[in-house]
């Protein structure tokens, strides 16, 4: 519970009522009418020195339907109680200064974090690392700004273009590589957050899908002889390594012999274009081709137990059997190093959301505007509105300015009530 009603809800519920602050009671807690609800623990936290800043309660109660539905209904028969809304406690604590933006954004994180990677990530951010990183960025223009501003509000006094205007201009340079720097990260920290993309392609036949139910250890496609069986993509989530992965089987790629399974092989070939990881997938027999197989693939020859003795692969391809098993451990080891070290290819503080790199991106033109316009001798107000709007973009991640779809669309993803 958070509010300034707290104090007053807790001590009509709970017997025998509060001690001290943030130690917990044990003791019966009961409804207005004096029913009891369970026993168990309270703990009462008065605000600013609390998750939401304001007064909190927390009570610790038997998991029971009834015990929950009895102890909620408690609390909302007081006046002006009502549950809260998805992400509220931390909207709260985010009006009320106890986050920013970007550290809320990491409790949400910490929340779905389902691998240790996730959970460091969300960490991090949650510890304000990635805010810091913003801040500096943010502070290093605003100084920039109060420079430009000495030239526009003083324009008679000679000295003051000159002095301002190189300490700017290496501010600017400065800040274009660091951002460029940080976008230049291959989505890592989304990857990480959201999952790496592997697809598995390859002719018809040459057991893609036979392959993805090996890894999935369920029937997740269809296996078959005939040749275009897979028309579409068949995705799955998986652990490996300690990250998420999308493992897609996609359509055997070859000419298509109708309309739908052309555009299953389109869809193949786009899915493979932006995977993390490309599975080329081949036949153990001495008529397969090799040669669309790139130098990032991970080439793996399938159907080992079949193979004719004139059959012939690269060095470097895995030898597998998606039918006996043989082989897969070894290709799920790899499958895991190499997105173990994609995930660790870019130091922290990374960018986990496209709200981050879209912002960032935006801060980058302006600063770029800005820097061409002072190399070129343009004058201090067009170079000033430059740098604002760059500052701008920094402002709205870490919170500072209140853009209200912004807040929104952050918050309606926590859980109930966080």
């Amino acid at each position: 519970m958070s509010g300034p009603g707290v104090r007053v809800i807790c001590n009509q519920l709970l017997v025998p009522g509060w001690t001290a602050p943030r130690k917990a009671v044990y003791g019966r807690i009961r409804d207005r009418s004096g029913e009891v609800i369970d026993e168990g623990l309270a703990v009462f936290m008065p605000g600013p020195a609390s998750y939401t800043g304001e007064d909190t309660a927390e009570l610790y109660l038997h998991g029971g339907a009834a015990v929950i539905e009895h102890a909620l209904d408690a609390i909302c028969s007081f006046e002006d109680t009502r549950l809260a809304e998805a992400g509220e406690f931390t909207r709260r604590a985010f009006e009320n200064g106890k986050l920013d933006l970007v550290e809320a954004e990491g409790v949400a994180d910490l929340i779905d974090a389902e691998t240790r990677a996730q959970k460091h990530l969300a960490l991090d951010q949650l510890d304000g690392r990635l805010s810091r990183q913003y801040e500096v960025w943010r502070s290093s223009l605003l100084n920039a700004l109060a420079l430009l501003e000495v030239s526009i509000d003083f324009p008679d006094e000679d000295d003051a273009p000159d002095e301002t205007r190189e300490p700017v201009a290496r501010t600017l340079r400065e800040m274009e590589a660091s951002l460029e720097k940080a976008l230049a990260d291959d989505s890592v920290g989304e990857r990480i957050r959201d999952g790496f993309h592997i697809a598995i392609v390859g002719p018809p036949n040459a057991g893609k899908s036979s392959l993805l139910n090996k890894l999935a250890r369920r029937e997740a496609a269809i296996v078959s002889d005939i040749p275009g069986t897979t028309r579409d993509v068949v995705e799955v989530r998986l652990k490996i390594g300690g990250q998420i992965a999308w493992v897609a089987d996609t359509a055997g790629l070859r000419e298509a012999a109708d309309v739908i399974e052309a555009e299953g092989v389109r869809r193949a070939q786009q899915r493979a274009a932006s995977a993390d990881l490309r599975i080329q997938v081949r036949a153990a027999d001495d008529r397969t081709d090799f040669s669309e197989c790139g130098e990032d693939d991970l080439l793996v020859v399938n159907k080992i137990d079949l193979a004719g003795e004139n059959a012939k692969w690269p060095d470097s391809a895995m030898v597998i059997s998606a039918i006996t098993g043989d082989g897969i451990r070894e290709l799920e080891r790899i499958i895991a190093n190499i997105i173990c070290a994609k995930a660790g290819s870019v130091g922290a503080p990374l960018i986990t959301r496209r709200r981050h790199r879209l912002a960032l991106e935006s801060a980058l033109f302006h600063v770029k505007q800005a820097s061409d316009l002072i190399t070129r001798g343009g004058g201090a107000e067009l170079v000033a509105e430059d740098v604002r709007l760059a500052s701008r973009q920094l402002s709205g991640l870490i919170g500072e300015i209140g853009v209200e779809e912004i807040l929104g669309a952050v918050f309606s993803s926590f859980c109930i009530g966080k």
